[in-house]
C-alpha cells in the first residue's frame, strides 16, 4: 500500500520530463477507440488524467460518456468555511464545465457515492459502470490506474477492469497521484503496458481550460487553515505536459471452443433432462419477476398488431399465449417435446407449434415479428450468428425482431446475455429502436435500418 501526502514536494516534473522512461513509450492507438467511457473516482480525475484523450475522441465524433463515482466532498475535511454538501454541489458544476471544454456533447452521470468509501461500494460501482456500457458500440473504458495509491482510485480501476474483462472491452487506466509519489527507479507502474498519447497544441489548451475549471482543487478555498489548494503548482505541472500516459489492458481474447463463451450449443438432451418431471421449471406462472418481464416485453412491441409472429424457444407457452393476442398468426418452436405439450394446452387455436432444433432447422415463411426471448445464450457464438442470419432472412421488410435475455452468468450456458445482444446489435441489417436495460435482464427491439420510432411511424413527428 502506497502512502503519501499531497502537501509533500513529491517527484519533480523536471525529473519525469528528462527521463528516458517517459520519453520512449509506445504511442496509444487512439484510432482503435470506437466509443469512450471515462470513469472518474472524483470530479477532476477525468481532466487530470484523460482530458486530452477525451478531446481527441470528441473531435473524431465518436460517443464519449463520463461516469463520476463520488462528488469529491471529502477533499477539504478541515475546511472552516465550506461544508461537504457545498463542496459536492460546486464540484459537480466544475466537472460539467470542465467536460464541456473538451467534449461539449459528452454525456455526464453522477453517482454521488461516498468520497473515500468506494471500497465498501464496489458492487455498486461495477453495476453502474456496466449500466453505462452500450455493448453495440464496444466502448473503451478509461479509469484511474488501480495502483495510483489513492484507495478510491484503486477501487475505480479494479471495478473497471472487472467489467472490461467480463464484457470483452479494452481498458486504459490513467495515473494521477503516481506522478507525485512515484520514482524513476521504481517498478510500481507496469511500464511494459504503458502507452503515450501525444497532444496537439489545441488539445493542450483545451485540457488547460478543463483543469482551470476545477477551482476548488487548484486554488485555496480561503486564506484559512484547512482551505489550502489540493493540487499544488508542483502537482499540476505533471498535467501540463504535451502527452498523457495510459496503462493499457486489451480486451481478452475469445475463449477456445469448449470453454466459456466458445462452448458448443446446448442440445436436445440438456432440455429433456431439464424439463423431466417439472411442469414449470422457470416459474413463468408463479414469479412476479416473470410476469413483470412479460408485461415489459409486450409494451416494447412497436405495433399494436402483427400479421405473422415467430417465437423461438417458446417453452411452455406462457409468453406465447400473450403474444397470440397481438398476432393474427403465431408459430412457437422449441427444441424439447415436453414443454410443447404444455404450450399446446395453454395457447389459443390460432397458434401452431413445432418441435425444431434451431438454427440447424428454421421454419419456412415470412414473419413481421420474431421473438428471441431467453434463448440466444443456449447457442454457441457461431450458431447464434446463424440464428440471427435466419431470423433476418425471414423478416418482412417492415419486420420487428425482439430480443430479451437474463444478464447474470450461468455456468452451463455458452454465452452471456450481454454478449448475445452485442452480437445482434453488431448486424448491419438491423437498427435498434428500443433498449430497456435492468440489472437482471436486457430487452431490445430491432427493425431494418434506419429504424424509425413509434412516434415517427404513427405520424406524431
Amino acid at each position: 500500500m502506497v502512502t503519501f501526502n499531497h502537501l509533500d514536494a513529491g517527484t519533480s516534473e523536471d525529473v519525469w520530463r528528462q527521463s528516458d522512461v517517459t520519453g520512449n513509450l509506445p504511442l496509444l492507438d487512439d484510432q482503435a477507440i470506437d466509443a469512450l467511457l471515462v470513469v472518474a473516482a472524483h470530479p477532476d480525475d477525468e481532466s487530470l488524467g484523460a482530458a486530452g484523450l477525451v478531446a481527441r475522441c470528441a473531435a473524431r465524433g465518436i460517443p464519449v460518456s463520463v461516469l463520476v463515482l463520488t462528488d469529491g466532498e471529502g477533499s477539504h475535511p478541515d475546511s472552516p468555511t465550506w461544508s461537504s454538501t457545498a463542496l459536492a454541489t460546486v464540484r459537480r458544476a466544475e466537472l460539467v464545465t470542465a467536460v464541456g471544454e473538451v467534449a461539449p456533447r459528452a454525456g455526464v452521470r453522477f453517482l454521488g457515492l461516498t468520497d473515500g468509501g468506494l471500497r465498501e461500494q464496489a458492487d455498486v460501482v461495477r453495476r453502474e459502470i456496466e449500466r453505462m456500457i452500450d455493448t453495440s458500440l464496444h466502448p473503451t473504458i478509461a479509469a484511474p490506474w488501480s495502483g495510483d495509491g489513492h484507495r478510491d482510485h484503486r477501487i475505480a480501476g479494479q471495478c473497471a477492469r472487472d467489467v472490461a474483462e467480463r464484457l470483452g472491452l479494452d481498458l486504459v487506466e490513467y495515473p494521477v497521484w503516481f506522478w507525485h509519489w512515484g520514482r524513476l527507479d521504481g517498478d510500481e507502474l507496469p511500464w511494459g503496458r504503458a502507452r503515450q498519447l501525444r497532444l496537439t497544441d489545441q488539445e493542450q489548451q483545451m485540457k488547460a481550460r478543463a483543469l482551470a475549471a476545477h477551482t476548488t482543487q487548484t486554488a485555496p478555498l480561503s486564506a484559512a487553515d484547512g482551505d489550502e489548494a489540493m493540487l499544488s503548482p508542483q502537482m499540476l505541472a505533471h498535467f501540463q505536459r504535451d502527452w498523457e500516459t495510459f496503462v493499457v489492458t486489451p480486451a481478452p481474447a475469445p475463449a477456445p471452443v469448449g470453454e466459456g463463451e466458445g462452448a458448443a450449443s446446448l442440445g436436445e438432451a440438456f432440455f429433456d433432462d431439464f424439463y423431466d418431471g417439472r411442469a414449470d421449471p422457470w416459474g413463468f406462472q408463479t414469479r412476479w419477476y416473470e410476469e413483470r418481464k412479460r408485461a415489459i416485453t409486450l409494451a416494447a412491441l412497436p405495433r399494436a398488431r402483427f400479421a405473422a409472429g415467430l417465437e423461438v424457444g417458446c417453452s411452455t407457452g406462457v409468453l406465447t399465449a400473450e403474444l397470440a393476442e397481438r398476432c393474427d398468426r403465431l408459430l412457437g418452436i422449441d427444441i424439447a417435446a415436453a414443454p410443447l405439450e404444455a404450450a399446446r394446452a395453454r395457447a389459443p387455436r390460432s397458434v401452431t407449434f413445432e418441435q425444431m432444433a434451431t438454427p440447424a432447422r428454421w421454419p419456412a415463411g415470412s414473419f413481421d415479428l420474431v421473438v428471441l426471448s431467453e434463448v440466444g445464450y443456449y447457442c454457441s457464438a457461431q450458431d447464434l450468428d446463424l440464428m440471427i442470419t435466419q431470423a433476418i432472412g425471414s423478416l418482412t421488410p417492415d419486420g420487428v425482431l425482439l430480443a430479451c435475455h437474463w444478464r447474470h452468468p450461468v455456468a452451463e450456458y455458452p454465452l452471456g446475455g450481454d454478449v448475445v445482444h452485442a452480437i445482434i446489435a453488431a448486424r448491419p441489417e438491423l437498427a435498434r429502436t428500443v433498449r430497456h436495460e435492468e440489472e437482471d435482464f436486457l430487452l431490445e427491439v430491432f427493425t431494418r435500418p434506419p429504424g424509425r420510432s413509434v412516434a415517427t411511424e404513427t405520424g406524431l413527428r
